[in-house]
């Protein structure tokens, strides 16, 4: 298949730019994958989705400020975003602008806003690699909570990150630091939503995946089937294993709250969809055809053109269904990507 096949056109005006006074007053898209009907709630509605003893899995990653913002001697400035630390000074780093960086360029680095003692951090690139990494040594280990900022998406527009963003860019449930962005479609959830779900029999469950660069780079060739995905690490707790393969062998479904639970249940499934507990790395590209082993059910927030992110929700509920769900979406004026409104597929 083609990279253009996952296009759609989206007003600028619908990308949200601010999350909601409530997480969850967000819309919710219900899209049947049956048969392609549609269905217009809030999320709040989400837990009378689900029924008693099934099974509901959360990605429990915690977003890092791993956005920051330096300068050269020259005084040009330098944005970092760093997407893997190799060692307790080193770490990769995507550059902008990479171009004028070379090996040996000191950079320094300021507190971001939220601290008022204005100290500094100095690293120097070690090497450049392809793509806009770099490899980062800095003097001492970074502090990322004074220097670092929220790594914010490009297409949220408002600069540098505002006091709501470092808890809103981050889900409720959030415990183990280590994400450069966040699994968006956890976003919506609120302690009402647990308590609804508590209620109901649900068994909620959780694992933990990394997000870097594997979920959201960009897809620069032509036939899908070229793209590579960087690797990404996850780890599935005992307890979350046993509770999947308990619910696929009764028959019960196994809903995951975003394309990053999907990843890394389907990357240790076999064809029983039985998952094996405990830490390892994917990078796996779902995309169509793909038979799904867990998944049954998928709450996702909307995703850009050509993304490796629609191609798996369109390997999840077929390619024209979805993009038929999307432009429905936009001629109700829904709100896209991070801080914006989901779809829950059933």
């Amino acid at each position: 298949m083609k990279t253009s096949d996952f296009d759609y056109t989206l007003p600028s005006e619908l990308i949200a730019q601010q999350p909601l006074a409530r997480r969850d007053t967000s819309r919710m898209l219900v899209l049947h994958r049956a048969t392609g009907a549609l269905a217009h709630e809030t999320f709040a509605r989400f837990p009378d989705r689900l029924h008693a003893d099934e099974v509901l899995v959360l990605n429990d990653t915690r977003v890092i400020p791993a956005r920051l913002l330096g300068r050269k001697p020259t005084g040009g400035a330098v944005e970092l975003l760093l997407v893997e630390q190799l060692d307790a000074l080193r770490w990769l780093a995507l550059a902008r602008p990479a171009k004028r960086l070379h090996d040996g360029t000191e950079l320094v680095f300021e507190e971001n806003p939220n601290h008022e003692s204005r100290s500094t951090l100095s690293a120097i690139v070690e090497s450049k690699r392809a793509e806009g990494e770099v490899c980062i040594r800095f003097a001492t280990a970074p502090d990322l909570d004074r220097f670092g900022h929220v790594p914010l998406p490009p297409y949220i527009r408002h600069g540098e990150d505002q006091p709501d963003d470092r808890e809103r860019y981050q889900t409720v449930f959030a415990r183990r630091p280590g994400a450069i962005a966040a699994p968006t479609a956890g976003l919506h959830f609120t302690r009402e939503t647990f308590a609804a779900l508590a209620q109901r029999g649900v068994l909620v469950h959780r694992l933990t995946l990394h997000v870097g660069l594997g979920t959201f780079k960009p897809v620069a060739t032509d036939d899908i089937e070229q793209h590579v995905m960087h690797i990404e690490r996850f780890d599935i707790p005992e307890e979350t294993a046993l509770a999947v393969n308990a619910a696929k062998r009764d028959g019960r479904r196994v809903i995951c709250a975003g394309t990053t639970v999907v990843r890394a249940l389907e990357s240790v499934a076999d064809e029983a969809g039985q998952v094996r507990a405990g830490a390892s790395e994917t990078d796996i590209f779902i995309h169509p055809p793909y038979h799904f082993r867990v998944a049954d059910a998928l709450l996702t927030n909307f995703h850009l053109p050509r993304s490796t992110l629609l191609m798996l929700v369109s390997a999840f509920a077929g390619r024209e269904p979805v993009l038929a769900a999307y432009a429905e979406a936009v001629r109700e004026r829904y709100r896209f990507y991070s801080y914006g409104d989901c779809m829950l597929i059933v």
